[in-house]
């Protein structure tokens, strides 16, 4: 194999550095920077569809704690072995900068955090997540460079040319391979994989309706694709297992699944374009856009018949549904 053209992993000191007295890990900065390429990426998307105001700050306010929490505990319960053992430190469990955050976990929690504040906006829930589907995949990408800086999510030896050097001190490194090893960079497989998905699912958002949860069903279809098949060739010696088979597989089979149910019911539900990513009956109010554009239909003066512009009511206005 030639190691001149593999992939070296960084050095560890670029894992983390000190700002005064704090320690920044850079694992966390990518994950930070998933989130605020979400945020921008939905926020663009849901105003297109007409919404008004920062209603998607309002709601990661929910998504993005129990989204992390969601997370690590997935992390922690599918990997037991790694945290509870005769003179653990149960600390650990919290040490989320050490990585170890399931994107399956952040699914759940995530989508219980949406749910609560799009209960709270007037937003449609599958409004919100059809905005939120390409920017997903957009954010694991960024947070994926963390898996990459903390020499984790690697598969299983290769001789391809972009190979990924592991050090044989590394824990997961398997024991009776020889040091220079090198192993496929599934954290690249990925970022390729999940930037394909956010072409494909822009694609088919110009050419099909991909309203009413439709959108949010083909990631969970294209991401639980790829995941799969990714987990099959991860080197993870601590991961759970049911049959022989890593939880993570088990859960990525399980993702298919309710994105093609999804998809399937809400094409069945809501045949009919979505008018509106307001729950219906509500009005956008001015809280909801601080610069309201007041439409203005012509009418006909009465002494001078010439037309002059009436401002029209919230309920004369068309809703946006770009």
């Amino acid at each position: 194999m030639n190691r001149h053209l593999s992939i070296p992993s960084p050095d560890p000191v670029l894992a983390q550095f000190t700002l005064g007295p704090l320690t920044i890990h850079t694992y966390a900065l990518c994950i930070l920077a998933g989130i605020v390429a979400a945020t921008l990426i939905t926020s663009k998307r849901l105003a297109q569809r007409g919404a008004r105001g920062p209603v998607v700050l309002d709601i990661i306010l929910w998504a993005v704690p129990l989204g992390i929490v969601g997370a690590r505990f997935y992390h922690v319960f599918t990997h037991t072995g790694d945290y509870f053992y005769p003179g653990a430190n149960l600390w650990n469990v919290f040490a989320i900068w050490d990585g170890g955050n399931a994107l399956y976990g952040s699914l759940i929690g995530g989508a219980v955090g949406a749910y609560i504040g799009c209960r709270q906006t007037k937003i449609r829930f599958w409004s919100f997540a059809d905005a939120l589907a390409p920017a997903l995949l957009v954010a694991q990408s960024l947070g994926r460079f963390g898996n990459y800086f903390n020499h984790e999510l690697f598969g299983l030896p290769t001789t391809l040319p972009w190979g990924l050097q592991i050090e044989a001190s590394n824990p997961k490194f398997p024991v009776g391979l020889p040091a220079g090893s090198l192993f496929h960079p599934l954290f690249l497989y990925e970022i390729i994989w999940n930037l394909i998905g956010v072409g494909i699912i822009l694609l088919l958002e110009r050419r099909l309706n991909l309203r009413w949860g439709r959108a949010f069903a083909v990631y969970l279809i294209w991401y639980g694709l790829g995941r799969s098949w990714l987990e099959a060739i991860r080197i993870d010696p601590t991961s759970n297992t049911l049959l022989g088979i890593p939880a993570n597989v088990w859960a990525s089979f399980v993702l298919v699944a309710l994105g093609a149910a999804l998809f399937l019911v809400q094409t069945k539900r809501h045949p009919e374009p979505e008018d509106s990513p307001y729950r219906d009956g509500h009005q956008p109010t001015p809280f909801d856009d601080p610069n309201p554009a007041v439409a203005t239909t012509p009418a006909v003066d009465d002494a001078a018949g010439a037309p002059e512009d009436v401002p029209r009511s919230n309920s004369m206005r068309k809703r946006s549904d770009v």
